[in-house]
C-alpha cells in the first residue's frame, strides 16, 4: 500500500472554499481503481490549514490519479486559494487498522 499525508494552507478566509474543492475531489477519487481512503481534515489549532490523508493500493495508482483531467481541474481551482505551494507532506506505508483492509 501507499499513503500520503499532506497539508495545504489557504489564504486567510479561503479555507472553506478550499475544503469544498477537496471534498468534491474526494468523490471522484473514491471511484478510482486503487483508492482506499481519501480524508480531508482541518485542525482547530490552525484555521488556514487543510490536511489530506490518502491510501492507495500502489504508488502507481496514486500517480495515475494525478494525471486525470478532473484532478488537473481541481488543482487549477485550488491554486489561487493557497497561501503558498502545497506541503509535500509525508509518504507512508499503511500497514492496517480500522478502515483499511490489507487482505
Amino acid at each position: 500500500m501507499f499513503g500520503k499525508f499532506g497539508r495545504l494552507t489557504a489564504k486567510p478566509g479561503l479555507r472553506d472554499a478550499l475544503l469544498t474543492i477537496l471534498i468534491e475531489a474526494s468523490h471522484g477519487v473514491a471511484q478510482l481503481e486503487g483508492c482506499r481512503l481519501y480524508v480531508v481534515n482541518t485542525s482547530p489549532d490552525d484555521p488556514d490549514s487543510v490536511w489530506v490523508y490518502e491510501v492507495w493500493d500502489t504508488e502507481q495508482a496514486h500517480a495515475a490519479s494525478l494525471e486525470l483531467e478532473e484532478t488537473h481541474l481541481a488543482i487549477r481551482r485550488a491554486m489561487p486559494l493557497l497561501a503558498g505551494p502545497p506541503d509535500s507532506g509525508l509518504t507512508l506505508t499503511p500497514i492496517g487498522g480500522l478502515g483499511i483492509d490489507v487482505s
